[in-house]
C-alpha cells in the first residue's frame, strides 16, 4: 500500500471522529448562546419552534436539489416514525432541556447531559442495535460506564461542592454579574430533573433515527422532515402553553434571533444530518460518545461569557463515566 493510499484510508477512517468533535463545538455555542437568551427572558416553547422553522427553511431546497433521485416514497410507517422524532427531540427534549438550563447553569446543563450515551446504550442494547458480549472488555466497560455515569449524575446533582476559583472569576466568587442568573434562581435538582427527562428523549430519539435512516435513507430530507414536524407540533403545544401572550411570538436583532437562528442551522439542521449520516456505519451509541467534550468545553466559554462560577461537584462526578465511555470508542 502506497503512502497516498495509507492517508486516504487514515483520513477516511478519521472522518467520523472528527465530525462528532466538531458537533460538540456547535452544541457547545448552543448551550452559551440559548442561555444568554434565557437570562434575557426568551421562552423555551418559541425557542424550539423557531429553531426548527429556520432549519427547515435553510435545509430543505438543499434536499429537495441534492437527494431527489436517492429520496424513497413516503409511506405511512415512515411518515408517523418522522411524527414521532418531530416529538420526541425538536418538541419534548428541548422543551424540557431549555427549562432546566433556565434553573441551573450552562456547565451543569450539559454535564447532566453525559448521562445521554449511557441511555442510548441501554435503548440500543435493548432494541439489539448495539451488540454486546460481557466477555469482551469493550462491552463490560460500556456496562461499568453506564453504572458510574448514572451515579455520578446523581452525586452532581445533589452535592454542589466548594466553587472552583479560576483566574478569570476570581474577582466575581462574592458577586454576581447583571447578565447572570441569580444565585437565588438556580434551582440545580429541579433543573437535573428536567434534563435527565430530556436526556430520556433524546436518547430515545437516536436510536429511532438509526432505524428511520434503514428504510428512508435520505438523511438531509429526513432531517428536514423531522425539523418540519417538530416546529409545526411545537407551535401546537406553545400555542396551548402560551394562550393569550403573543409577545413572546416577537423577534428582534437581539440574542433571541441569533439562538433561533445558531441552533436551528447548528444544532438541529446540520446536528440532526451529520448524526444521521454517522450512524449508519457507527451506531448511535458512536454518536452519542463524545458529549464529556462538549462539557469541557462548555464549562470554559460558560466562565468567559456567562461569568458561571465551576463547582467540584459538576466536574468532577461524572468524570469518572465520561473517561470510560470516551476509552471504549476510541
Amino acid at each position: 500500500m502506497s503512502t497516498r493510499e495509507r492517508l486516504l484510508k487514515f483520513v477516511k477512517e478519521a472522518q467520523p471522529y472528527l465530525a462528532v468533535i466538531l458537533l460538540q463545538f456547535g452544541y457547545a455555542g448552543s448551550a452559551i448562546i440559548a442561555k444568554s437568551a434565557l437570562n434575557h427572558g426568551m421562552s423555551h416553547f418559541t425557542f424550539a419552534v423557531y429553531r426548527n422553522a429556520f432549519a427547515t427553511l435553510v435545509f430543505a431546497p438543499f434536499a429537495i436539489v441534492l437527494e431527489r433521485k436517492i429520496r424513497p416514497n413516503m409511506t405511512v410507517s415512515i411518515f408517523l416514525k418522522i411524527m414521532l422524532l418531530g416529538l420526541l427531540e425538536p418538541v419534548i427534549d428541548q422543551n424540557l432541556y431549555y427549562t432546566g438550563l433556565r434553573y441551573t447553569t450552562a456547565t451543569f446543563a450539559t454535564a447532566m447531559c453525559n448521562v445521554l450515551p449511557a441511555l442510548t446504550f441501554m435503548l440500543a442494547w435493548i432494541l439489539r442495535l448495539e451488540k454486546v458480549n460481557v466477555r469482551r472488555l469493550s462491552s463490560q466497560a460500556k456496562i461499568v460506564g453506564t453504572t458510574v455515569t448514572f451515579g455520578g449524575a446523581m452525586i452532581m446533582t445533589l452535592i454542589g461542592g466548594p466553587t472552583i476559583g479560576l483566574p478569570w472569576t476570581r474577582h466575581l466568587l462574592s458577586t454576581t454579574t447583571a447578565t447572570s442568573t441569580s444565585l437565588t434562581e438556580l434551582q440545580p435538582i429541579k433543573g437535573a430533573l428536567f434534563i435527565a427527562a430530556g436526556c430520556i428523549c433524546w436518547a430515545c430519539f437516536y436510536n429511532l433515527q438509526a432505524i428511520t435512516l434503514k428504510t428512508y435513507p435520505a438523511a438531509l430530507s429526513l432531517t428536514c422532515l423531522i425539523c418540519s414536524a417538530g416546529a409545526v407540533q411545537g407551535t401546537a403545544l406553545t400555542l396551548v402553553a402560551e394562550r393569550g401572550n403573543t409577545s413572546i411570538w416577537s423577534i428582534h436583532f437581539d440574542t433571541k434571533l441569533l439562538s433561533y437562528v445558531y441552533s436551528g442551522m447548528v444544532t438541529s439542521g446540520v446536528g440532526y444530518y451529520v448524526s444521521g449520516l454517522i450512524m449508519k456505519d457507527k451506531g448511535p451509541v458512536f454518536v452519542t460518545a463524545f458529549n464529556p467534550l462538549n462539557m469541557v468545553i462548555v464549562a470554559i466559554l460558560g466562565s468567559f461569557i456567562l461569568s458561571e462560577q465551576l463547582n467540584l461537584g459538576s466536574n468532577v462526578a461524572c468524570r469518572g463515566g465520561c473517561l470510560i465511555w470516551c476509552r471504549m470508542n476510541i
